[in-house]
C-alpha cells in the first residue's frame, strides 16, 4: 500500500486532530476549540507535542489550520457580540453596580470586623472608660496620665488630616489616609496597640475623611471651570478612594456638561446649515472621543466593567445630538426636497462617527437610524419635483432637439465635426434636457444614500420617474387616447410631425441607453474597490435592461401609430386587404408588374423616416435601424396575422389567382430587398415574409393548381424589385420601365 502523504505517528497532527479539511466538514466550531478551552491548556506543550516528530510541510500546514481556526473563532465572536449586543450592555452594567455594592459590602465588613476585635479585648476595658462611652477622643486622652506613643501619633494624625482636607491639598489628603490605613491594619494585626475606644475613634474617624474628600473631589470634577487633565487626575483619586463607579459617571456627567454648554452656545451662534453641522458633529464626536480616552487611560485596569456605561453613555449623546439636527436641519430640508443639503449633512456627521470607530465606539446604526427617515423623504420630494418640471415643460414643449443650453453649443448648432464631445452631450428636448439635469443634480455627491441603504430606493424612483416621462411622450404621439396629466390636468403638447415623433423616441433612447445609466454610475462607485466596481456595473446593465422596457413601449406605439395609417383608411376601412390580390386574375389586360400602391407607400413611409432618423441620431445608427426594424415588422406582421385577410384568400368566393400569387410574392420580395439595402431586414422579418409566402402559395395549391407552373424563379422578383426601388428613388426613368422590367411569363419556373 502508498504512504499517505500526510501520515504521522501517534501523538503527532494528523493523529490527533486529522486531516483539517476533514474537521472543517464533520465538526462544529465550538467543537474544535474544545481543547484551548481546557483550564489547564499549555500552548508550549501543545505545540510540542504536535510538531515532535513532524516534517516542515505538516508544520506548515498545522500554521495554517491554527490560522484558519483563529479567524473562524474571531468571527464567531463578532457574530455573537453583535448579536447579543444589548444583552452585553445590560449584563456589563450589572456587573458593574454589583462591583460598587461589593466595595460597599467590603467596606461594612472591614469596620464590623474592627468592631468585633474590639470586643474580643473587653476584658482589657477599664471601669474608667466603660463608664465613659460618651466622651470624645480628646476627653479620653486627656483623662489619661500617661499617653503612649501611639496615642501622640493619633493626636497629631487627626490634625493633620483636617488640615488637609480644609485646604484641599489632595495628594497629601490621600497619602494620610494611606498612613492612617497601614495603621489600622498594624493595630489590628497586633503590632501596634491601642484601645479599643481609641481603635475605633480612628476608624471612624478615616472612614468620615475619606467621605468628606470623596466629596470634595466630586465637587471639583463637577465644576464647569475644571480642565480635561484635572478632571483625570481628579477621577483617578476618586477610584483609588474606592470609589470607581462614582468617579466614572461624573468623568462622563463632566464631558457631557460641556458638552451641552458649548452646544447651547453654537445654537444661539448665526452658522450657515454647513457650518453648523460641521461644528456642531465635529463637537459632539471629538468629546465623545475625549470621554472614551479619559475611561480608557483612568480606568485602564476595569475597562470591561466600565465599558458598557461608556458605551451607552456615547449613544445617548449621538441620539441627542441627531435629535437636535432633526430639529435644526434635517425635518425642514426634507420636507422642502432639500436632498442635497440632507446628504452633505449626513456625510459630514458619518465621517466623524467612523473616525470615531477607531475607538472602538461603532454610532453609525444610532445616526442611520435617525437620518435615514429624513433623507428618504428629501429622496422622494426631489424626484417628485422632476416628475412636476417634466409635466409642466411637456405642456409647452416644441419637441425639437437642440444641445443642452448650459453647454457651448447653447445656439443649438451642430458641433463642426462629430467628435466624442458631440457623443456625451447629445441633442434634446427642453423636457429631457431638464429630466436629465435634474437627474443629475439628484445623483450627483449622493454617497450617503448608500451609506443609509437608501440606493436602491433611488434607482427605483428614477425608474418610475422614467416611465412617468415616457407616459408623457407616447400621449404626445397624435394617435395616443390620453394626452392629459391626470395629476396636474395640463395637456400634452401633440407632435404633430414625423420628425417632432422621432424626436420623442430621441429622448426616451439617449436618456435610457447612455445619459441616466451615466447619472447613476456615480452612486454605484461612490465606494471604492473592485468589487464595488463589478456590482456598479452589474447594477446598470440591469438598470439599462429596466429602462430599455420603457423606450420599447414607447418605439412601439409610435409603429403602431404609422401602420395603422398605412394601413388603414381615416374613416377605418383597411387598404391592405385581400380583393388587391383576389381581383388581379379577371382582368383581362397584363399587369403591370411593379409593388403595390400599399407597399410603394410603406417603402415611402420608411425611406422618410429613415431619413429623419439619421439627422437625428448621429454616430449613433443603431438606434435608427431598430427603429426601422421594428416599424416594417410591425406593418408585416399585422398582413401576416390578420384573420380576415387570410379568411378571404384560402376559403372566399374567389380563390387566390397566378396572378394574384404573383403580386403578393412580388410585394413580399420587395419588402425583403428595401430592408435588405437598407439594413433594417430582421430575423423576424424575414420569417413572417417566408410564412406569408408559404401561406399564399398553399391557397394556391389548394384550388388545384401547382404553383411553380406559375411562379417566376426568384431572380425575376428580385430584378423586378430592384428596378422597382430605383424607380421610387428616382434613380431611374419611368419611361423605361416596360424596357426595364421581364415579363414573367419568360422566367416562369418549369
Amino acid at each position: 500500500m502508498d504512504q499517505l502523504p500526510f501520515t504521522t505517528p501517534r501523538g503527532s497532527l494528523s493523529s490527533s486532530i486529522g486531516d483539517a479539511s476533514e474537521l472543517e466538514c464533520n465538526l462544529t466550531l465550538s467543537d474544535r476549540l474544545k481543547v484551548f478551552k481546557s483550564s489547564s491548556f499549555d500552548p508550549n506543550n501543545y505545540v510540542a507535542s504536535k510538531s515532535r516528530s513532524m516534517n516542515e510541510k505538516e508544520i506548515k500546514h498545522l500554521c495554517a489550520y491554527l490560522i484558519d481556526l483563529k479567524k473562524a473563532s474571531a468571527e464567531e465572536m463578532r457574530k455573537s457580540v453583535l448579536a447579543n449586543y444589548s444583552a452585553f450592555i445590560r449584563t456589563s452594567k450589572e456587573i458593574s453596580d454589583l462591583e460598587g455594592e461589593l466595595l460597599s459590602m467590603r467596606n461594612l465588613l472591614s469596620t464590623q470586623a474592627a468592631l468585633v476585635h474590639g470586643l474580643a479585648d473587653g476584658c482589657e476595658l477599664s471601669p474608667m472608660i466603660s463608664g465613659n462611652e460618651d466622651l470624645d477622643m480628646d476627653d479620653i486622652l486627656d483623662e489619661k496620665t500617661e499617653i503612649s506613643k501611639t496615642e501622640k501619633w493619633l493626636i497629631g494624625y487627626l490634625e493633620t488630616l483636617e488640615v488637609l482636607l480644609a485646604e484641599k491639598r489632595v495628594d497629601e489628603a490621600m497619602a494620610a489616609l494611606d498612613e492612617g490605613e497601614k495603621m489600622v491594619k498594624e493595630i489590628s494585626e497586633g503590632r501596634t496597640f491601642l484601645t479599643p475606644t481609641l481603635f475605633e475613634a480612628l476608624q471612624d474617624a478615616i472612614a468620615e475623611q475619606r467621605q468628606k474628600l470623596a466629596d470634595q473631589l466630586a465637587e471639583t470634577i463637577c465644576q464647569p471651570s475644571t480642565r480635561s487633565a484635572e478632571i483625570r487626575s481628579t477621577a483617578l483619586s476618586l477610584k483609588k478612594l474606592g470609589d470607581g463607579p462614582r468617579a466614572h459617571s461624573l468623568l462622563l456627567s463632566s464631558r457631557q456638561g460641556t458638552l451641552q454648554r458649548s452646544m447651547k452656545c453654537l445654537q444661539s451662534s448665526n452658522y450657515g446649515v454647513g457650518s453648523f453641522t460641521t461644528t456642531i458633529s465635529q463637537l459632539v464626536f471629538s468629546t465623545i472621543s475625549q470621554a472614551a480616552s479619559d475611561s480608557l487611560s483612568v480606568f485602564a485596569e476595569e475597562e470591561p466593567a466600565y465599558t458598557s456605561e461608556l458605551v451607552t453613555w456615547a449613544v445617548a449623546q449621538a441620539e441627542k445630538f441627531a435629535a437636535l439636527l432633526k430639529k435644526c436641519i434635517l425635518a425642514s430640508t426634507a420636507a422642502a426636497g432639500g436632498l442635497r443639503v440632507a446628504s452633505e449633512c449626513v456625510h459630514v456627521c458619518m465621517s466623524h462617527c467612523y473616525l470615531l470607530e477607531a475607538t472602538g465606539l461603532a454610532l453609525s446604526p444610532v445616526l442611520i437610524k435617525y437620518f435615514r427617515p429624513f433623507v428618504e423623504q428629501a429622496l422622494k420630494t426631489d424626484l417628485k419635483r422632476i416628475e412636476q418640471s417634466s409635466s409642466a415643460l411637456a405642456a409647452a414643449e416644441d419637441w425639437v432637439l437642440a444641445y443642452a443650453p448650459t453647454s457651448s453649443r447653447s445656439s443649438g448648432q451642430p458641433p463642426s465635426s462629430h467628435s466624442t464631445l458631440g457623443l456625451l452631450q447629445p441633442k434634446l428636448s427642453i423636457s429631457a434636457h431638464k429630466f436629465n439635469s435634474m437627474v443629475l443634480e439628484l445623483f450627483e455627491d449622493v454617497g450617503p444614500l448608500e451609506i443609509l441603504q437608501l440606493d436602491v430606493l433611488a434607482v427605483e424612483g428614477l425608474i418610475q420617474e422614467f416611465n412617468f416621462y415616457v407616459n408623457l411622450l407616447i400621449n404626445a404621439l397624435p394617435g395616443s387616447v390620453v394626452t392629459e396629466n391626470l395629476e396636474g390636468h395640463r395637456i400634452v403638447k401633440i407632435a404633430e410631425t414625423e420628425a417632432q415623433q422621432i424626436a420623442l423616441l430621441a429622448n426616451a433612447i439617449l436618456l435610457a441607453d447612455e445619459l441616466l445609466p451615466r447619472a447613476v454610475f456615480k452612486l454605484s462607485h461612490s465606494t471604492k474597490g473592485d468589487e464595488s466596481h463589478r456590482k456598479g456595473a452589474d447594477k446598470q446593465r440591469e438598470l439599462k435592461k429596466r429602462l430599455q422596457r420603457e423606450v420599447d413601449h414607447l418605439r412601439d406605439s409610435f409603429c403602431r401609430q404609422h401602420a395603422l395609417e398605412l394601413i388603414f383608411t381615416e374613416e377605418g376601412e383597411a387598404r391592405l386587404n385581400a380583393l388587391i390580390y383576389l381581383g388581379m386574375d379577371g382582368n383581362v389586360e397584363q399587369p403591370e408588374w411593379f409593388p403595390s400602391p400599399i407597399f410603394q407607400e410603406i417603402f415611402a413611409k420608411l425611406t422618410e423616416v429613415a431619413s429623419t432618423a439619421a439627422d437625428v441620431f448621429v454616430g449613433r445608427e443603431r438606434f435608427a435601424t431598430v427603429l426601422l426594424m421594428r416599424l416594417a415588422e410591425t406593418v408585416v406582421l399585422w398582413l401576416s396575422d390578420d384573420q380576415a385577410f387570410w379568411e378571404e384568400v384560402e376559403t372566399g368566393s374567389t380563390p387566390l389567382g397566378p396572378i394574384g400569387l404573383q403580386q403578393l410574392y412580388l410585394d413580399m420580395q420587395f419588402v425583403m430587398i428595401f430592408s435588405s439595402q437598407g439594413r433594417y431586414l430582421s430575423r423576424h422579418l424575414h420569417q413572417a415574409i417566408k410564412n406569408i409566402i408559404e401561406r399564399a402559395i398553399n391557397a394556391l395549391a389548394a384550388t388545384g393548381l401547382d404553383p411553380n407552373s406559375v411562379l417566376p424563379e426568384d431572380e425575376w422578383f428580385v430584378e423586378v424589385s430592384e428596378i422597382s426601388i430605383k424607380m421610387l428613388t428616382g434613380r431611374a426613368a419611368f419611361d423605361s420601365v416596360e424596357e426595364d422590367i421581364p415579363s414573367p411569363t419568360s422566367v416562369v419556373q418549369t
